[in-house]
C-alpha cells in the first residue's frame, strides 16, 4: 500500500487497492495492522450519507482519530491543525475524494475537519475511540481565519454547524 503525506503534520492518504473483475470488485476498507500505534481495542466504524450539496464541520477531537473512506461519490475533505505544538500549526487545505478512485484519508486528533458532498456521498469513517460527546468541537466551516475551498456555493449545513463560532487563535 501506498501512503502520501498531505501537508499537515500527521495527515496522511491512503492508496487502497481495488480488485476488479467480471463480477464487480473487491475493496479492503481498512485492517488495523496499517496503524497499529493509533487504531488499539477501541474501533467505531461509521456511516455517513450525504446529499449533494451538503457540508459538515468543521469538527475536531482532542482524544479521537479519524480514517475516512468514501465509498461512493465525490466530495472536498476540508482540513486545519489547531495544535499548537505542530510544524503545521494553522495551515489548512481541501483534498478531493472519489469513491471510484479507492483512498483512506487518516486524521490526527486536533486536527479540524469537514467536508462538502460534491454528489451524493456514502462516506465509512473508522474513529479510534467510542463516541464522547465532551470530546466533540467545533468550528465554523467559513471561518475567515481558514482559508478552506470547500468547491460548493450556498452549502446544506446543519443547525449545529450554522451556530459554529469562528476558532480563536490567540
Amino acid at each position: 500500500m501506498k501512503i502520501e503525506q498531505c501537508g499537515i503534520e500527521g495527515v496522511q492518504l491512503y492508496i487502497l487497492e481495488k480488485f476488479p473483475d467480471s463480477r464487480g470488485s473487491f475493496l479492503e476498507l481498512f485492517r488495523r495492522e496499517w496503524i497499529p500505534e493509533v487504531f488499539g481495542e477501541r474501533i467505531q466504524i461509521n456511516c455517513s450519507r450525504s446529499k449533494a450539496g451538503v457540508l459538515r464541520g468543521l469538527h475536531y477531537h482532542n482524544h479521537q482519530w479519524d480514517f475516512w473512506i468514501p465509498l461512493s461519490g465525490k466530495m472536498t475533505a476540508g482540513l486545519v491543525d489547531l495544535r499548537k505544538g505542530s510544524s503545521s500549526y494553522g495551515k489548512s487545505l481541501s483534498l478531493e475524494l472519489d469513491g471510484e478512485v479507492p483512498r483512506g484519508l487518516l486524521i490526527p486528533p486536533g486536527v479540524a475537519h469537514g467536508f462538502a458532498a460534491g454528489t451524493a456521498l456514502t462516506l465509512v469513517y473508522i474513529v479510534s475511540n467510542y463516541f464522547d460527546n465532551t470530546d466533540e468541537h467545533s468550528i465554523a466551516w467559513n471561518d475567515p481565519g481558514i482559508s478552506i475551498e470547500w468547491g460548493i456555493e450556498n452549502p446544506v449545513v446543519s443547525e449545529r454547524d450554522a451556530h459554529n463560532e469562528p476558532y480563536d487563535w490567540d
